[in-house]
C-alpha cells in the first residue's frame, strides 16, 4: 500500500511589519523603549518567518524521501522488466531451436517411411540433413541456455548489491524462470532425436 503523501504547510499570512514609531528626542528614555519595543515586534516577525521556513523544508524532505521510495520501486520493477526480457529472449531461441529440431526429425521420418514403402531406395543424404538440423537446434539451445544463466547469475548479483545498499526493497521473490525448465527439456528432447535417428530406437514406441 503507497504511503500518504506528505501534506503542505497552510501559506503564512502576510503580517505587515511593525509601523517605526515616532519618538521624542528630548526624552532619551522614552525613545529607548519605543525602539526596543519595536525591535521585539521585528523579532518576533522574523520568528514566525523562520518557523515557517521551518515547515517548507520539513516538508521538502518528505517530500525527496517520498522521490527516494518511488525511485526504489522503479528500480526494483525494472530488474523485473530486465528479467521478464530475458525470458522473452530465451522464448526466441527455444522458437528457433523447436523449428530446427522438428522439421529435422520430421524429415528423416518422412524418407524413413518411404523406404519402407519402397517408394525410395536410399535416403542417406535426407538423413544425413535432418540430423543435421537437429544438431544445430540442439546447439543453438545450448548457446540460449549458458546466455540466459549468465544473464541470470549477473542480474541477481546486481539485485542482491542494490538491496545491500538500500538502493531497492528487495521485497518481491526472484522466481525460477519456467522458460529455462521449458528449454531444458527441449533440449533432453532434442537429444532424445538425435540418438533415435542415430540408433534406430524409437522412445516412444
Amino acid at each position: 500500500m503507497a504511503a500518504e503523501a506528505p501534506a503542505r504547510p497552510e501559506r503564512i499570512k502576510n503580517e505587515p511589519l511593525p509601523a517605526i514609531p515616532t519618538t521624542d528626542d528630548t526624552n532619551a528614555d522614552q525613545a529607548s523603549v519605543k525602539l526596543s519595543h519595536y525591535r521585539t515586534g521585528l523579532s518576533h516577525h522574523r520568528t514566525d518567518l523562520s518557523e515557517h521556513r521551518t515547515d517548507l523544508s520539513e516538508y521538502r524532505t518528505d517530500l525527496s524521501d517520498e522521490r527516494t521510495e518511488m525511485a526504489m520501486r522503479r528500480t526494483g520493477m525494472a530488474i523485473h522488466r530486465t528479467r521478464m526480457a530475458a525470458d522473452r529472449t530465451l522464448m526466441a531461441f527455444i522458437r528457433t531451436s523447436l523449428s530446427l529440431i522438428g522439421f529435422g526429425f520430421t524429415l528423416n521420418e518422412v524418407f524413413k517411411r518411404a523406404i519402407e514403402a519402397g517408394a525410395i531406395h536410399n535416403a542417406q543424404s535426407a538423413r544425413n540433413f535432418g540430423l543435421t538440423l537437429i544438431v544445430l537446434g540442439i546447439l543453438l539451445l545450448v548457446g540460449g541456455i549458458l546466455r540466459h544463466l549468465q544473464f541470470s547469475h549477473e542480474l541477481r548479483a546486481r539485485r542482491r548489491e542494490l538491496v545491500e545498499d538500500h538502493l531497492i526493497h528487495g521485497q518481491s521473490t526472484y522466481p525460477i524462470s519456467t522458460t529455462l525448465l521449458t528449454a531444458i527439456a527441449l533440449l533432453l528432447v532434442g537429444v532424445l532425436a538425435v540418438a533415435s535417428i542415430v540408433f534406430d530406437i524409437s522412445f516412444l514406441g
